[in-house]
């Protein structure tokens, strides 16, 4: 049976902190492949800034680009509409009977689970796997694998208001996503 890490996340921009995370849960778990599945619209983010899922997307295949085991699925993107978890899971097992599949969170979205969309019956169709996130709790009632890695405070949001304050993202961010976010003149640049 193949065994696939699944990341979700709006990934508004990608970032290396994103790219450890996927790397150091696939090297664990010994997982044949991790997947960066950009959410279309994600039901937990009100407002996903000004860079359409496409985009997003786009973003995430520059991110992978050379990395050997990690990849970038439209899946949610192709969807379109809003992206539970449960829904996409459930879709994906149907489509890919024999394959394992483990969701990576971070410790912002452990402390948040008991608030997903029909939780229990996810549980029961996938592994969850955390890993922690500074300032963050990571902790919950339910079963969820738990995988030590560096941690860096980074987030999509910190490189936002860098980029909207023209301060520097370099080293943050892939050198191909800076370019890709100047040329597109994304998050007010």
């Amino acid at each position: 049976m193949k065994k696939v890490g699944l990341l979700g996340g709006t990934f508004n921009p990608p970032h290396i902190g994103h790219l450890i995370m996927a790397n150091e849960v696939k090297h664990a778990l010994q997982l044949d492949e991790v997947r960066l599945m950009p959410a279309s619209i994600p039901p937990h983010k009100a407002d996903p800034s000004d860079a359409t899922p496409e985009q997003r997307l786009k973003m995430v295949e520059l991110a992978v680009t050379g990395i050997q085991g990690l990849t970038a699925s439209s899946f949610e993107v192709d969807r379109g509409g809003i992206s539970y978890t449960f829904n996409t899971m459930k879709a994906l097992i149907e489509q890919e009977p024999d394959t394992a599949f483990h969701f990576i969170i971070g410790g912002d979205m452990i402390d948040m689970l008991d608030k997903w969309h029909k939780i229990d019956e996810l549980l029961k169709i996938v592994t969850f796997v955390g890993v922690g996130r500074p300032g963050t709790v990571g902790e919950t009632q339910y079963p969820i694998k738990m995988v030590n890695i560096p941690e860096i405070d980074l987030s999509s949001t910190l490189i936002r208001n860098r980029l909207q304050k023209g301060d520097t993202i370099q080293f943050l961010v892939p050198d191909s996503i800076a370019t890709y976010i100047r040329e597109e003149g994304l998050y007010g640049i």
